[in-house]
């Protein structure tokens, strides 16, 4: 029996939820998406706004990880929303070393798809000094 399809997802561009994402900007007021679902920039290779939102492909999650935390490195204010692999190398590397952690209760309901993802989610935060 084949169980890859269990621990990962062929989709790797997943968009926020609208009113999941709404409550978050209200707690952090963000002011940059370094990750946009049509990017006209590589967010991995530029510098970020003051408080950041990031929902990263999924297969780069240890490269936009790397990024959000030397951006924090610099003050700022960095929030993921990652799948909850914490078995993973990353998330030892990275995401062990955020201010916070919250797990997603249940599995996420991304806008433009009928079912839940198949893995569940995490928020983490990387709270810097400044805005």
């Amino acid at each position: 029996m084949n169980f890859r399809v269990h621990f990962s997802s062929v989709r790797q561009n997943w968009r926020t939820p609208k009113a999941f994402y709404q409550a978050l900007d209200a707690e952090f007021e963000f002011n940059f998406d370094p990750c946009p679902k049509k990017p006209k920039y590589d967010g991995l290779k530029i510098e970020w706004g003051g408080v950041s939102f990031v929902n990263p492909p999924y297969r780069e999650c240890a490269a936009w990880l790397r990024k959000g935390f030397e951006e924090y490195t610099k003050g700022k204010t960095v929030v993921f929303l990652i799948p909850s692999r914490t078995d993973t190398r990353y998330w030892h590397d990275y995401c062990m070393k955020a201010s916070e952690i919250r797990f997603v209760r249940g599995r996420l309901h991304f806008d433009g798809h009928k079912n839940s993802a198949p893995f569940p989610s995490a928020i983490v935060i990387f709270k810097g000094k400044k805005k």
